[in-house]
């Protein structure tokens, strides 16, 4: 009953949008109990999305990699020109690319939960029987869901606290760190919804008798 009350006072702050409140209500275990419904439904829409919508499943995760990785080069390349040839240097240009890394690796890990370049061991799984292989296959699932869990429920209360200390990125007058954080627990829904596409794929092959190992390719198409 004290998880019930604790998940609603959660939910009660959430929909105050107090960050105080917020940051105070995730100090309970009940955020791990509303973690794992919200990533559960989460992952399930975005699986669904991603079905139905194939555009968005094939360039989402990568647009925003490729867009960070040029506003991460472009700055540190503007920096050293503004340094060396100005005798000048902005002072964010060294705070801001360490959070764009952030947000091209997390959204670089949902998109290659899609391409099976981790826990992969084809070689090793092929010659597993049949059963092995989706049991193989389901503890990868369980796997890539308990990361995506742990990386949501402690970076949702990372960013509230963020929001709630009104923490600024060093070197700016009014750009929040927490506008950064955010983009951690959305990577870790979009993660869940990979991993959900994954076994349902899986699943689906392993009915109609396809195989269901396949060579994994580092830095191949989904």
């Amino acid at each position: 009953m004290s998880i019930l009350s604790d998940m609603g006072t959660i939910l009660s702050a959430l929909a105050s949008q107090d960050s105080f409140e917020i940051t105070n209500a995730l100090r309970s275990d009940a955020k791990w109990y509303l973690g794992v419904i919200a990533l559960i439904i989460g992952g399930y829409l975005v699986s669904m999305i991603y079905r139905h919508v194939p555009f968005i499943e094939r360039h989402l995760e990568r647009t925003v990699m490729v867009y960070s990785y040029l506003a991460i080069a472009f700055i540190i390349f503007w920096g050293v020109v503004d340094r060396f040839v100005f005798n000048n240097q902005q002072p964010w240009s060294t705070t801001i690319p360490p959070f764009l890394f952030m947000v091209m690796a997390w959204f670089g890990a949902s998109y290659n939960i899609r391409l099976r370049t981790h826990l992969s061991f084809s070689e090793f799984r092929t010659k597993m029987p049949r059963g092995g292989q989706i049991a193989c296959l389901w503890l990868d699932f369980l796997l890539w869901f308990g990361f995506a869990l742990i990386l949501f429920v402690t970076t949702c209360r990372l960013t509230a606290n963020s929001a709630a200390n009104f923490q600024i990125v060093l070197g700016t007058d009014n750009t929040m760190q927490w506008w950064f954080l955010i983009t951690a627990p959305i990577a870790a829904v979009l993660m869940a919804g990979r991993a959900f596409q994954n076994i349902a794929e899986d699943m689906r092959r392993y009915r109609s008798g396809e195989p269901l190992i396949e060579q994994a390719v580092i830095g191949g198409d989904a």
